[in-house]
């Protein structure tokens, strides 16, 4: 009986053990609820160190993503934003939005040098100030490891490593093109929404040091003035130099050419980089000018008007400092210009010309190419070339850039596109200065059409101007599509590219603007007549809103359908006669049975 009893204990026994064992192998393979997807079983081959070292390479999934991160500013975004105030000039637009782009990547790359040269002088002062390793006081006497990989034994002398980092050097932009044409206005429409601040001077009243005039480091004072006397935000600054064609180099009978070839040299050593020493003048209106710094009215500092830098311009170098006192009278500023950005501005007359006479040929002989009568009679508007003929081969010939043909239209040239720096060094500027101007944005000249549209479509344009003008008064203004292509067309036969546009709205509107306020006029329209100068603008009273839609309606309608029978009477002669040469004239004769 009791060994029984023993047996079934023993039997009991095994198999509670044996439950016990299968209610723990499944409350194992049971998943448990974990706020992370991972399991510290994942990781007990990795090394883990408790400490964090924020200039260490990031290791994992994030290794390979970008330090900075996505640019706020991009080449497209900025021509985007040139879009919205200047009309054409496509490649010139590009040019500068590159350039402006490079000198950001610029300047944040060497922010960011400098934030790892400080991280790790941060880093070597803690190791230094820190105690030693827990282990190296562990084994007294110990002798240090020896190396495993020691310096090779060369012998002489032994070799020079230059750990510097890559440079990156900056690219200046040389503009130029014809009066009135958007160089300025382009420099000037990046300098409101720019981080960094900007400085325009002119090349104008330069002379050499030591004569009267400004000497050429009053450029970079007045970008010190503009990034509020921040040395280090100067430093990364822009620059634009406006009618740099001015201190071209003249042939002088007596004494030496200080406002030409004399403000050259002085511009070498701050294009390329150099530090200059630049004292402050308190102005005497340094109070009033802290003052408006806190107006709330002031627009200075707003991102549109340059961020938290506002530029300063030859005409007004204005700029007290960052305190409330500006800069103190007598102190000194050393200024480094290696990275700052120089954009060069200039119409540069008579330069086309140079470069037609160098890339054609004499006329004398067969197969010559003759320049044509349009190049030499007005060779500031931009050259039509039929493809395909000597002219055109000889554009493409000396062209810099790849252009895709179209084979049913002319092509469009523009000769200062063929500009060398061999035809800036016969214009009057030295060799040394143009060898550090290597990009070069030729602007065209604008014809009939584009000055419709800077009349129109830009976001300040001059008509939008003059109808904020009148509906200040109460009154609504109207072109019509007639008067614009008249104004355009006058404009155009004044040779002052767009500025022009605004001197002939101001002859169409001048009687107008003089009657019209505290008057029961409250509607003026413009039609093609009014711009002829056979009507008088035509007024009209309140409650009369309907009639003058309607007169407006009725002068689109007309309009639109004369360009439609002019299209139709140009097809018709194009096709008559578009005959090119008399190969062709004689290959048609023989087809229609003539010869």
């Amino acid at each position: 009986m009791a060994t029984t009893t023993a047996a079934i204990g023993s039997k009991a026994r095994n198999s509670y053990i044996a439950l016990s064992f299968i209610a723990r192998s499944f409350s194992s393979v049971i998943p448990r609820k974990s706020s992370s997807q991972f399991h510290r079983s994942d990781f007990a081959n990795q090394p883990f160190t408790g400490s964090y070292e924020s200039g260490q390479p990031t290791y994992g999934p994030l290794g390979d993503a970008p330090t900075i991160g996505v640019p706020r500013l991009t080449p497209k975004v900025l021509k985007q934003h040139l879009d919205q105030f200047v009309v054409g000039q496509e490649r010139p637009k590009k040019i500068l939005s590159v350039a402006i782009y490079n000198h950001y990547q610029r300047v944040q790359e060497l922010q960011r040098r400098e934030e790892e040269e400080e991280q790790l002088l941060q880093q070597r002062l803690r190791q230094e100030r820190g105690e030693p390793h827990p282990l190296a006081d562990e084994f007294p006497g110990h002798q240090q490891a020896i190396p495993l990989y020691p310096p090779p034994q060369s012998l002489g002398a032994p070799p020079i490593f230059d750990l510097s980092p890559l440079t990156l050097e900056k690219s200046n932009i040389l503009m130029l093109g014809p009066s009135g044409v958007g160089k300025t206005l382009m420099a000037k429409t990046l300098a409101r929404v720019l981080d960094v601040p900007f400085s325009m001077s002119d090349c104008t009243p330069f002379t050499q040091a030591g004569y009267i005039g400004e000497d050429a480091q009053v450029c970079v004072e007045r970008l010190l003035v503009a990034s509020n006397y921040d040395v280090a935000a100067a430093e990364q600054g822009i620059i634009c130099l406006d009618e740099i064609d001015k201190i071209a180099t003249t042939k002088t009978t007596q004494g030496k050419d200080v406002g030409g070839e004399g403000v050259q040299q002085a511009l070498l050593k701050i294009i390329e980089g150099t530090t200059l020493h630049i004292q402050a003048k308190q102005e005497k209106s340094s109070s009033p000018r802290s003052a408006s710094s806190n107006d709330p009215n002031n627009l200075t500092g707003s991102p549109m008007y340059g961020g938290k830098y506002a530029s300063s311009s030859s005409t007004a170098s204005s700029g007290s400092g960052g305190s409330n006192s500006g800069p103190l009278k007598g102190e000194t500023y050393s200024v480094c210009t290696d990275n700052i950005l120089f954009i060069f501005t200039g119409a540069f007359i008579g330069l086309n010309k140079m470069v037609l006479n160098r890339i054609s040929k004499g006329s004398i002989g067969f197969g010559s190419p003759v320049r044509s009568s349009s190049s030499s009679s007005n060779p500031d508007m931009m050259l039509s070339v039929q493809p395909g003929s000597e002219e055109s081969r000889l554009f493409e010939k000396h062209l810099p850039f790849f252009t895709s043909p179209s084979p049913d239209q002319p092509a469009q040239y523009n000769p200062l596109d063929l500009l060398e720096p061999t035809d800036l060094q016969t214009y009057g500027m030295i060799p040394e200065l143009v060898g550090r101007i290597p990009v070069t944005a030729a602007l065209s000249a604008l014809d009939e059409e584009a000055l419709v549209r800077v009349l129109t479509e830009p976001r300040n344009s001059l008509l939008k101007q003059y109808e904020q003008l009148f509906q200040l008064s109460g009154i609504e203004m109207r072109f019509t599509s007639g008067a614009l292509r008249e104004v355009a067309k006058s404009s155009l036969g004044m040779g002052t590219g767009a500025r022009g546009l605004r001197t002939c709205v101001e002859r169409l509107l001048g009687e107008a603007m003089f009657e019209a306020p505290g008057s029961s006029i409250k509607h003026i329209l413009i039609t093609e007549g009014v711009a002829q100068r056979k009507k008088p603008p035509i007024y009209l009273a309140r409650g009369q809103q309907h009639k003058f839609h309607a007169m407006v309606a009725a002068e689109e309608e007309e309009w639109e359908a004369r360009m439609v029978e002019e299209k139709g009477h140009g097809g018709e002669g194009i096709s008559d006669s578009g005959i090119e040469s008399f190969e062709e004239y004689r290959e048609k004769s023989k087809a229609a049975g003539m010869m």
